[in-house]
């Protein structure tokens, strides 16, 4: 499994990537693999604003339903609306296209970790 080092992670195992002046956030390959097959993603508006480690989407595979954190408290800005009739971007590429939303960081969560204490955590 993959952890790039050009985004911070958390131990709820969403991902964070600054892209200009928003974020965006996914879920990491690790928990795509233990969700196994995606079927549905309840997204959040676009507008909201949020806390870090306030609950923000949900994410559905065959297995469970897992709820997603935001990492950071902020606004979000955008979703991946491909994500409504293409669940399964998540499992083809959690770290890229199988993005969740963006969202405009006030407030990073003190708690994010870098690559290589994320892969030690779950290693």
């Amino acid at each position: 499994m993959s952890t790039p080092t050009d985004r911070q992670y958390a131990s709820s195992h969403e991902w964070i990537k600054e892209d200009g002046d928003v974020s965006v956030v996914g879920i990491t390959d690790f928990a795509q693999d233990q969700l196994g097959d995606v079927v549905y993603v309840e997204l959040p508006e676009v507008g909201r604003v949020v806390s870090a480690g306030e609950t923000v989407a949900v994410v559905e595979s065959v297995k469970t339903a897992s709820d997603i954190y935001a990492p950071a408290s902020g606004e979000i800005t955008e979703v991946n609306d491909a994500l409504s009739a293409s669940p399964e971007k998540i499992n083809e590429g959690a770290l890229d296209g199988g993005w969740l939303f963006k969202m405009r960081v006030d407030t990073l969560s003190s708690e994010l970790m870098d690559a290589a204490s994320y892969e030690a955590a779950n290693g």
